[in-house]
């Protein structure tokens, strides 16, 4: 027997951004080459420091991942008076960083997070007076402790203190090497060295990057390679090695990666940690430490549960259609059509700002007819359901006035003219309004007053007037338990306000950057603020800001697409799942927000074939829960109204048991818990919570555990299998067995016969005939 020795790595796959796209590649990077002794990049966990063309006194900084919007920043520092020569990380601390320079001095920078402003002075300066200085080390196991070499010689100094404590003068310090990675060809050999230096290997899996392990071909000329530490790599992917590469314009990550399923400790053994062995003073004295290990492994990435949710046009029988004359211009802070459990309100291209109310209990085709309406008299500035009566629709015109229309029951049979109130106070056109999540009649409205407004519908007054912004608001969200009012404003603010407390807001902090809108809803129990808006260059982006320190910006954020209309967010607080789309879209985005990194969970798109004017949900108990479906909505074509149910799929079998895993008790938010007047007393309300499975079903938290269905035969059936030859002889056998035994006498054999005498021969004659006997 012949065994032979493989690598781990053998199989190993490097993974670069292609040219094309360049996405993952660090722009706007205008790499130096200079000529020195020193690297001219260097890594830590988090940031990547470089030479810059600039001055040469300069040192770039950028990160090692990206953010999570998918963007890089590059920034720089202002080092030396004379050329960065050599710099170098600090094992144990990602942002120390260490330059040494021509001007024959060394510094250590406490370089800060990229989108904060990096210092101006160094954190300590150590004069070597040495002459021009090449290179500049840590200590690999010691705190504090720094080499310096020059021509002359080496010199080691404990930072800590700024003393130097020793140095030694030689007349060859350098080695002449030949670095075959550092050239300016198109191929990126990995790492061959002279003299049989590697600086560029991999202690951990002794994998050394020379080209007997792989290479790989570049687009762009090198000035420079840095090894990303080993803590900083993405386990979860099997990515083994990391290099940054350094060009004229780009910094390009490759990473090599070992093609695994799952989790292979082999890969990864354990690697030095960030914790420093020894002190400086300890090593000068003659004490050996080893650095501490630590694993790389890293706990999966959490998966949502919601990851597959499917969301699906009912059947055609449930639709609306025939609708026309749909106004298709509503302002931007309005939704664009509201529904309830019975009903949906839509707003109509007609003179008067007329509103047509259709019953969700009679789909089919509408007639070519006219339909009765509710008449304004003016234009629709934002419109909605009262949460708890499905026959009260309050709708704000551009008149600054608020109407509060009464539906009858069954629906319209004529055409409204006369509301049953009119809210009057505010002294420009409204943006929006909402009501309060838990006390009956209590309405807000912002308007172009730049003010927030509290209604009390029963008594028609307003009863609190909030104040405090700059500009137009884009939106406005109460918090789940009803206590505080979110504001975002077209001044790049969001505000926090306690309204029975204050008439100024009690928190302010950075929103959006982009001024073409936003809007706001509560998460997470209301523990953050999500943001929907667009940033500086007009791409719409979430944000995600904690309701406890606004000032600090936003905790987390998401990219979406380009496009001009603003997403508008549901959030179901039963699942944390996150549903936006924009009106003219065609996709409808899904998350699931979780308080914690990474925050944001994408989950399955829904897309429909043609553009919608936008979604609109209704009560968790209109969802069909024995089809594990977890929210349902009302579409808005351009003639059509169509529901869409957004279900989870699961196993069928499983689907007999309540899915009590993904519907837990949810509020009855559709019932008020206290009264207008009882709010502004200072009483707050709770929903009470009802569970949502039905009577004949099993939860399936409860279920039995179904067997283990095995995929294969066991091992025992294929080793007692039978050879080729066993089964001929096996069938042969057989064959002859059935046959039996023929040397029994035959069944003719035990006849009588007769004698000789006893036959008669009979001779046949045959018979001629002449023509004459025709």
């Amino acid at each position: 027997y012949i065994f032979f020795n493989f690598s781990s790595f053998r199989s190993q796959t490097f993974h670069r951004s292609s040219r094309v796209s360049a996405q993952g590649w660090i722009a706007n990077v205008r790499g130096g080459s200079f000529s020195s002794q020193g690297k001219h990049m260097k890594s830590s966990c988090s940031l990547v420091a470089f030479n810059t063309d600039q001055a040469g006194g300069m040192v770039g900084l950028s990160s090692v991942n990206a953010a999570s919007d998918g963007k890089w920043i590059v920034t720089q520092i202002s080092c030396h008076a004379d050329l960065v020569t050599d710099l170098d990380f600090s094992p144990f601390d990602d942002y120390l960083l260490a330059t040494c320079s021509a001007d024959e001095t060394v510094k250590l920078w406490r370089v800060c997070d990229l989108d904060q402003d990096q210092p101006s002075n160094a954190e300590v300066t150590l004069s070597a007076a040495d002459g021009r200085l090449e290179i500049v080390l840590f200590h690999p196991a010691a705190s504090g402790l720094l080499a310096v070499a020059s021509a002359r010689g080496v010199q080691v100094w404990d930072v800590t203190r700024d003393t130097a404590l020793t140095g030694k003068h030689t007349p060859s310090v350098f080695i002449p090497i030949t670095i075959t990675a550092l050239n300016t060809r198109s191929c990126l050999q990995l790492l061959y060295f002279k003299c049989s230096l590697k600086p560029y290997s991999d202690a951990n899996s002794d994998l050394s990057l020379s080209l007997s392990v792989s290479h790989c071909l570049t687009d762009v000329s090198t000035r420079g390679v840095a090894l990303v530490p080993k803590l900083a790599l993405d386990v979860s992917c099997c990515e083994v090695l990391r290099l940054m590469q350094l060009s004229d314009n780009f910094i390009v990550p490759i990473s090599y990666q070992v093609p695994r399923k799952d989790f292979h400790a082999d890969l990864y053994p354990d690697t030095v940690g960030h914790t420093p062995a020894v002190t400086a003073e300890d090593w000068w004295k003659g004490e050996n430490k080893q650095v501490l290990t630590s694993s790389v492994l890293v706990t999966a990435s959490p998966s949502s549960k919601f990851r597959h949710i499917q969301g699906a046009v009912l059947h055609r029988d449930t639709h609306i259609t025939n609708l026309r004359g749909l106004h298709l211009t509503t302002p931007g802070e309005c939704d664009g059509f509201c529904a309830n459990g019975q009903r949906v309100a839509v707003p109509l291209a007609i003179a008067g700002g007329q509103i047509a109310v259709f019953e969700l209990s009679q789909p089919g085709k509408l007639p070519d007819t006219a339909l009765p309406t509710i008449q304004n008299s003016v234009n629709v500035a934002d419109f909605c359901w009262d949460p708890f009566d499905t026959h009260k629709l309050v709708v704000a015109g551009d008149d600054a006035k608020i109407r509060v229309w009464q539906i009858p029951k069954g629906g319209l049979t004529e055409t409204l003219t006369e509301p049953e109130r009119v809210l009057r106070g505010h002294t420009e056109k409204i943006y929006s309004i909402k009501f309060h999540p838990h006390a009956s009649g209590l309405l807000a409205s912002s308007s172009y007053d730049l003010t927030v407004r509290l209604w009390n519908l029963e008594t028609g007054e307003e009863v609190k007037r909030l104040s405090g912004h700059q500009d137009q608001i884009f939106g406005m969200a109460w918090s789940p338990d009803g206590k505080l009012l979110a504001t975002v404003c077209k001044d790049g603010k969001v505000r926090l306000y306690d309204p029975r407390k204050s008439t100024l807001p009690i928190q302010e902090g950075p929103g959006p950057e982009g001024q073409r809108g936003a809007r706001v809803v509560w998460v997470c129990d209301g523990k953050y603020l999500l943001v929907s808006g667009f940033d500086s260059r007009s791409e719409r982006q979430l944000y995600l800001f904690s309701a406890e320190s606004l000032a600090s910006g936003s905790v987390a954020s998401a990219p979406a697409d380009v496009s001009p209309s603003t997403l508008i967010p549901f959030y179901d607080p039963d699942t944390s799942v996150l549903i936006l789309t924009g009106k003219g879209d065609t996709r409808v985005y899904i998350y699931e927000i979780v308080p914690e990194a990474p925050y944001f969970m994408e989950c399955s798109s829904f897309h429909s074939s043609e553009p919608h004017k936008g979604l609109c949900f209704l009560p968790k108990a209109e969802c069909d829960v024995r089809d594990v479906e977890v929210a349902r909505a009302i579409r808005l074509g351009k003639t059509t109204i169509e529901p869409v149910a957004f279900r989870v799929p699961r196993v069928k079998v499983r689907k007999e048991f309540f899915q009590d895993d993904v519907f837990p008790e949810t509020a009855v938010w559709w019932e008020a818990s206290l009264t207008a007047a009882a709010w502004l007393s200072g009483s707050n309300g709770q929903h009470r919570k009802i569970s949502l499975r039905p009577n004949d079903m099993t939860p399936v938290s409860e279920a039995p555990k179904e067997a283990p269905v095995r995929k294969y035969l066991p091992s025992s059936v294929y080793l007692e299998e039978k050879t080729d030859e066993q089964k001929k002889e096996e069938l042969l056998s057989a064959m002859v067995a059935k046959l039996g035994n023929r040397e029994d006498p035959l069944p003719q054999e035990s006849y009588e016969g007769v004698d000789e005498d006893e036959w008669v021969s009979k001779e046949l004659t045959p018979q001629t005939h002449t023509p004459d006997d025709s």
